[in-house]
């Protein structure tokens, strides 16, 4: 897959986050001690724990089918390891929304780079379309283990990911030809005698996705409660957390969602730069990132077991302080959250076409609510004391 080239103006677009410069040692106003920000960290930090437990529990039924399918390949096996990555995704999605301020995800160590790089360069994993014996798999004197591939991903450029969810996507789908549609790969590909290094698919595909449950894994770790790891000290942060809540989803409205997934993809109009090109599951990663950014605001989390985590929240920290900016600002991420409900699948054809095509209309619709929250945001933050939202070093 071909990295996308933008030009200086559109790159500095893209790029852009309006989160900026230095954390003052400010109190909060008067107002807002009716919730006190060490409270709604410790909310939050509960809300991610069970978030990547849920994601953590998703990936292990991936897991299983997965390895059903490499046991016994076959048509029904195939669909159900590609309904299984589909519904692990919807785990995995909202919890996007705890990137971008140093945490256990991407820090200097984090997993992040193995879990959900993109876009990914095909022919460096597998055979592709004009290249027939292609990819690390093709290369039998590599070994294939999670310690390899780890290693392997992204190197000798940010394009060639060895791992992760969009690795294990094109695994099961393979790419993506069809207008109106996801990928088709043969299930063939996995059997021996019906396609070359057919094993090595095979092993490819169990380590890969074993790889991501141990990454999921290391992150519900880092947040399980009363053990000394990340949410101990993040818990005793007070402003300092507040910070970083609203620099991750506030990070994650502009310059990830907004910019590297939208608005690179409405500039070239290139299936290929969509996020989940595949499986064709785009739209569900905008409204799974949307509503990501929704439940740190609202302090709310549904979980997969059908219960509901609700506690102290940004929204009802800012109220007391300021209940016009809180108002404000809960509006635009509910907006923001139904825009992105109502892309049509599939994505590569909603970017399509003039600046009145319908499909441009509802994406671009979603890129002007991610930009209004983003500057929401710093308003909110400033009303309970948190002036700025970088930290100098």
């Amino acid at each position: 897959m071909k990295q996308w080239n933008l030009s200086g103006p559109v790159r500095q677009l893209v790029r852009a986050l309006p989160l900026a410069a230095v954390l003052l040692a400010a109190q909060p106003p008067a107002g807002a001690q009716a919730v006190s920000a060490d409270a709604v960290a410790r909310h939050y930090a509960s809300g991610v724990q069970a978030a990547y437990d849920d994601a953590l529990a998703a990936s292990l039924d991936l897991q299983k089918a997965v390895q059903a399918f490499a046991a016994a390949p076959s048509p029904a096996g195939l669909k159900a390891a590609r309904k299984a990555w589909l519904a692990a995704r919807e785990w995995y999605g909202p919890t996007e929304a705890f990137r971008f301020y140093a945490g256990p995800v991407d820090d200097d160590k984090g997993p992040e780079g193995r879990i959900n790089a993109w876009p990914l360069d095909e022919s460096y994993i597998d055979y592709v379309k004009g290249k027939a014996a292609g990819g690390i798999i093709a290369n039998r004197k590599q070994p294939i283990t999670k310690a390899a591939l780890a290693k392997l991903n992204e190197k000798g450029g940010e394009e060639n990911i060895a791992t992760g969810w969009h690795a294990i996507e094109f695994l099961l789908w393979g790419q993506d030809f069809n207008d109106n549609g996801p990928g088709d790969r043969s299930f063939e590909d996995y059997v021996d005698g019906k396609s070359p290094h057919a094993d090595r698919r095979r092993q490819y595909l169990l380590a890969v996705t074993e790889l991501l449950v141990d990454d999921l894994r290391s992150l519900a770790g880092a947040w399980a409660p009363g053990a000394p790891n990340y949410r101990a000290r993040f818990e005793t942060e007070g402003l300092e957390a507040i910070r970083k809540m609203v620099v991750g989803i506030g990070s994650l409205s502009r310059g990830e969602l907004a910019g590297e997934r939208l608005e690179v993809a409405m500039n070239t109009q290139d299936q290929e730069d969509e996020h989940s090109c595949f499986s064709d599951n785009t739209h569900r990663d905008v409204v799974l990132n949307a509503t990501g950014i929704q439940n740190v605001w609202l302090g709310r989390y549904a979980r997969r077991d059908g219960s509901v985590l609700q506690g102290p929240s940004l929204q009802d920290l800012v109220a007391a302080a300021d209940g016009q900016v809180a108002d404000r600002t809960t509006g635009d991420i509910a907006a923001t959250v139904a825009a992105a409900q109502a892309i049509q699948p599939p994505f590569d054809r909603e970017i399509v076409g003039g600046k009145d095509a319908a499909g441009r209309k509802r994406v671009q619709a979603v890129i002007n609510g991610l930009i209004q929250q983003s500057k929401d945001l710093p308003q909110a933050a400033a009303a309970v004391g948190v002036t700025r939202l970088t930290r100098t070093k």
